[in-house]
């Protein structure tokens, strides 16, 4: 799990495009009502809501008695005390009541231990925690629009602004980035619909951790388009039908899309939510506002990135971000392997990928290898349900189910068991195999594991177990290190153990995108970028390899070390700069060179002198911004 150094309170003077931003006065929770969530604005909003139920009631005081911090020293005391006791999701609790009620606190806390408490806040932790979001006390923090109020996003947003935001000084609200989700596809767990808040939550806070974006400057979203049923996620958890759910009782609408796929009726078409959404926030934001989007299934997240991604500053994170840092992961298992190497591309493109499963992180991938690093799509290989993919010549029949499968599909059905993963291994001859399946953990068996030391016989294969959470990983990191006697190359989704073989120490890369969103959002709000294309992603990647060094390798680390993530989410920034400013995308120059550029972004960073956070912090964990790049 991913983290970084220090950052600093909001009333710290800073440089224009971030400048300090007061805290919003509150008048009160009851004042919202628009934008909340469309059970807890119909009970009367979040006080009356939180009564509503008594154990959200008792949960609500019990927190408010537990978090009684008052500096980052006494928050690190009591949320380590939590932590003591085994289970992080009381931990997760508490940290949301702290930032409740002291911001800075929480965020001096995430940056004086953030190997600690990243992995409460974010992954692994918050998957669990959505799914019980609604059981824990509802707070002020996230914006949400409903489908009952589409026709009046506009309304909805400029409320959550005049509560939440601070004004510039032509009155203009501040806003640089905004996360989005439908909650339809929350990590490997499914349709939580409003209980996804935790996402967008979490992930800002990574932007701000990692890069140094201004927390008071952003804002979480939840599109409440309807939820499935339990058949909908993947534990068969209860939440549209809970008497707890948030959001909207009602089933999501569906239909066919062009390419014979279930979609989102109300994201598709003009005027559609997510039309109406992004353009009311550019109105109300401004056009540089940075817009992404998270956690969206595949079926809709592929034809609304391709809609809108050079209308709107926007990304998606789930297929970019992660295409992108697996990327960095595949570049970093060559440096492994060729310390000396300088041309990482050329090499790259003489490697044979075997992607297992055909979501939204490997098309993103396979799309990013393929047109941005120019790897031959005949030494692409993914997998689906129905096993390899392929289709017929004319691409009139296949086992691809919609059209970016079918764009990586192997010409003509295998003549093996396709199914079969060592029959595909021993026939394809991978250099690396990726799992980013979701739903088959283990599945990289030990045979499979011999399978790619038997086909790589001369090298050292790479191995990556990408699917979040843990209980979804394809392979943990002591089996892949165990079977293979140290020789594989691994990467995982997530937080796995290290290993001592042989007096040697295998520390595994987590191939997480927090190593690639925080710098690349950060570098084109700080730009003012007008869209970001594919190459961005390509940059960014080759910026993270770039960023291991010799104690990485001597670890058999993909991606650098934890405590380096904010040195890397500014290596990424200015790499994202850099080419935005080649391409002519840049609307503001930071800089004629890469150093003057780290030098801007540097400045631009939101840091705070929050009490306790620089004596908690050890030297080799520190990243000074005034020295990067000196």
């Amino acid at each position: 799990i991913i983290f970084g150094p220090l950052l600093a309170e909001c009333q710290t003077a800073l440089h224009p495009i971030f400048p300090a931003s007061p805290q919003p006065t509150m008048a009160g929770t009851t004042l919202r009502t628009l934008s909340l969530p469309q059970s807890v604005a119909d009970v009367g909003g979040i006080d009356a809501w939180n009564a509503s139920n008594d154990d959200v009631s008792r949960l609500l005081r019990m927190l408010g008695h537990i978090c009684t911090a008052s500096s980052v020293n006494e928050a690190l005391a009591e949320v380590k005390a939590i932590m003591s006791m085994g289970h992080n999701l009381w931990a997760y609790a508490y940290m949301r009541m702290l930032y409740n009620k002291n911001m800075d606190v929480f965020y001096g806390a995430l940056l004086a231990e953030p190997q600690l408490l990243l992995p409460v806040v974010y992954t692994p932790t918050v998957g669990e925690a959505c799914q019980k979001f609604g059981k824990m006390p509802f707070y002020r923090r996230g914006c949400y629009l409903s489908i009952r109020d589409r026709g009046s996003f506009r309304k909805v947003l400029e409320e959550y602004a005049s509560a939440e935001l601070a004004k510039d000084e032509h009155g203009k609200y501040l806003c640089d980035c905004i996360v989005f989700s439908d909650g339809g596809r929350i990590l490997g767990l499914g349709d939580l619909g409003c209980w996804g808040m935790g996402i967008p939550i979490g992930k800002l806070d990574l932007y701000t951790v990692c890069a140094g974006i201004n927390p008071h400057r952003t804002v979480p979203v939840i599109l409440d388009a309807g939820c499935s049923d339990a058949s909908g996620n993947t534990d068969r958890v209860l939440v549209r039908d809970s008497e707890l759910y948030t959001g909207s009782k009602h089933a999501r609408i569906m239909r066919k899309s062009t390419a014979g796929t279930d979609v989102n009726s109300a994201f598709f078409g003009e005027g559609s939510m997510i039309e109406e959404f992004m353009q009311a926030a550019t109105d109300i934001f401004g056009k540089h506002c940075l817009l992404q989007f998270e956690d969206f299934n595949s079926n809709d997240a592929f034809p609304l990135l391709a809609e809108y991604r050079n209308r709107f500053l926007t990304y998606n994170d789930d297929i970019q971000g992660t295409a992108a840092v697996t990327v960095a992961g595949l570049l970093g298992a060559i440096k492994l392997r060729k310390p000396m190497c300088t041309d990482l591309i050329s090499e790259l493109r003489r490697e044979t990928f075997l992607f297992h499963g055909a979501g939204s992180a490997n098309i993103g991938a396979l799309l990013l290898l393929a047109n941005e690093a120019g790897v031959p799509r005949s030494q692409l290989f993914v997998t689906n349900s129905r096993g390899i993919i392929w289709k017929s010549e004319d691409g009139s029949e296949g086992s691809f189910r919609n059209d970016e499968q079918k764009a990586f599909a192997q010409v003509g059905k295998p003549t093996f068991d396709g199914k079969d993963l060592v029959a595909a291994v021993e026939h394809i001859k991978p250099t690396s195999i990726i799992g980013a399946v979701g739903r088959d953990p283990g599945c990289f068996s030990k045979e499979v594991v011999q399978a790619m030391l038997r086909v790589n016989d001369t090298s050292r294969p790479g191995i990556y177990a990408l699917s979040n959470p843990k209980t979804q990983a394809e392979i943990t990191s002591v089996d892949c290190w165990t079977w293979s006697a140290g020789k594989a190359i691994y990467g995982s989704g997530t937080g796995m153990e290290s290993l001592e073989l042989e007096d040697k120490m295998f520390c595994p890369g987590q191939v997480n995108n927090v190593y690639i969103f925080p710098g690349m959002s950060m570098g084109a709000v700080c730009c003012k970028a007008s869209t970001i294309p594919e190459r961005f992603f390509m940059v960014a990647a080759e910026a993270v390899a770039n960023s291991l060094d010799a104690e990485d390798l001597k670890t058999d680390r993909v991606v650098p070390h934890p405590n380096k993530i904010r040195s890397v989410g500014l290596n990424v920034a200015a790499a994202v700069v850099c080419e935005a400013q080649k391409m002519g995308l840049a609307s503001k120059t930071l800089g004629k060179d890469a150093s003057e550029i780290k030098e801007a972004l540097q400045g631009l960073m939101w840091s705070p002198e929050t009490s306790g956070v620089q004596e908690k912090i050890a030297p080799d964990d520190f990243v000074d911004s005034r020295a990067i790049g000196a």
